[in-house]
């Protein structure tokens, strides 16, 4: 995946400028940070998909930034640069939210195989899940969501293994992430991993880690995620997407607790909860022979379903206000009002790509905002789009508009007729419309035809 923002942080200028000119031939977009502060306005201002920083800073704390990502919001996968006296302090890196890291003096091909990694989790977290920050439950108060809440409040403490399954963009990572939180185990790490992120090659080493010299590349030993997670919480997101091979082999990591680095000869015992999420249907995988139903069964313990946006529509007002909230704090704007018609048509949209879809929608407006409220003329063409779709098929199945029921009534009626459905609407040109068998926009051609505000 060439072409990528990523940002460098490094207080030794050497490092940065090799950096720079090895991403630069890979076809990439670096920009390089000194200091902390430097690096979040990077942050901040650019889309920047993987930070690749130094552990130890001049008078500054690399760790200090894992942190401050968290804070925002900030989903992008970090690798630490370390040298190898600092080995256990970036293992701890990881355990804090880290993707991964490498040892100085790095290799080449194995620093860009870590990037190829990253970029492609960063592109699975944009797709498929939801920013968060650290304490944040799913807003809403549908019955839905409210099911989905108490089940976390329920299994958190259990210690059992959950099942988390929903569309893309419902905010199955954000669930794992509060079960943990509420665990008894929230001392200790959360490490996540996205089964569909990493290539099958690489997925046995990344779970399971791989000794010195176990294939090429391997110059020093490291931990696989089940390693770094024990006494806490591993997350392994997009579970369907595992080969029928890896699946034996966590099945038997699940029974036993135990496993072998690649290459490696030693039984490593682990203290670990499992949370898995797929937006397959696990049981007709199983049926067509996909998955294993043995792993099903160990896996759904607790299943925790989460439902699509469009099934609970009721959640959208707060969604949009809480979106809203957070996103004109990081942006540095006012907080803008989002006005009933506007609110009216965001709760029509089925939203295929669910909360992370809204979010990008309450960003965009924030952005193109020129007032404190939001209108309906600011929203996205395809949200728009879709109102005037559902105004079409209305019409078919109807017979009929506005013109046919009063195409001989004059103008004075036409006139009269607007002003009764907006008095019955409280002045909502939406609602209005409706009444009227008329699109927003058709209605609005009308009023101001008839000289209407």
């Amino acid at each position: 995946m060439n072409d990528a923002q990523i940002l460098v942080l490094d207080d030794e200028g050497n490092i940065r400028k090799i950096l720079k000119a090895m991403l630069v031939a890979e076809g990439h977009h670096p920009s390089t940070a000194s200091f902390l502060a430097e690096a979040k306005e990077h942050i901040r201002t650019k889309d920047i998909q993987v930070i690749l920083t130094d552990l130890r800073l001049e008078r500054e704390d690399g760790l200090s930034l894992l942190k401050w990502l968290r804070e925002e919001g900030f989903n992008i996968p970090v690798i630490i640069l370390t040298a190898h006296g600092s080995i256990d302090s970036a293992v701890d890196a990881m355990k804090q939210g880290a993707f991964d890291y490498l040892s100085k003096p790095f290799d080449r091909q194995e620093l860009l195989r870590v990037i190829e990694k990253a970029l492609l989790t960063h592109k699975f977290n944009r797709q498929n899940n939801l920013k968060t920050s650290e304490g944040n439950l799913l807003v809403g108060n549908s019955p839905l969501t409210q099911k989905a809440l108490h089940l976390v409040e329920r299994v958190a403490a259990a210690d059992t293994t959950v099942l988390i399954s929903g569309e893309s963009g419902t905010g199955k990572e954000l669930i794992a992430q509060s079960i943990h939180e509420r665990s008894n185990r929230n001392t200790g790490p959360f490490i996540k991993i996205n089964c569909a992120a990493i290539p099958e090659s690489l997925l046995e080493s990344e779970l399971f880690g791989y000794e010195k010299g176990a294939f090429t590349g391997a110059q020093s030993t490291k931990p696989g995620r089940f390693e770094l997670a024990h006494k806490g919480t591993l997350f392994l997101d997009e579970i369907g997407e595992m080969s029928p091979e890896m699946q034996v082999k966590l099945l038997r990591v699940l029974q036993e607790r135990s496993f072998e680095r690649v290459g490696g000869i030693k039984t490593i015992q682990v203290d670990v909860r499992l949370v898995a999420a797929t937006n397959k249907d696990l049981e007709a995988e199983v049926k067509n022979g996909r998955f294993r139903s043995d792993l099903f069964y160990r896996l759904n313990v607790v299943p925790i379903h989460l439902a699509p946006l469009r099934e609970r529509r009721e959640d959208i007002p707060l969604l949009v206000a809480h979106f809203s909230r957070k996103l004109s704090t990081r942006l540095k704007r006012d907080n803008p009002q989002f006005s009933a018609e506007t609110l009216e048509l965001l709760m029509q949209f089925p939203w295929p790509g669910n909360i992370r879809q809204l979010e990008n929608v309450v960003e965009r407006c924030l952005i193109m905002a020129e007032g404190p409220m939001i209108h309906p003329e600011q929203l996205p063409e395809e949200i728009l789009d879709y109102e005037e779709e559902q105004f079409i098929e209305r019409q078919a199945s109807l017979g009929g508009g506005l013109r046919e029921r009063v195409k001989d009534a004059t103008r004075r009626i036409e006139k009269k007729a607007i002003e009764e459905a907006l008095a019955e609407t409280h002045q909502n040109v939406t609602q209005a419309a409706r009444v009227l068998n008329l699109s927003r926009k058709g209605l609005q051609l009308k009023m101001k035809e008839l000289g209407l505000r």
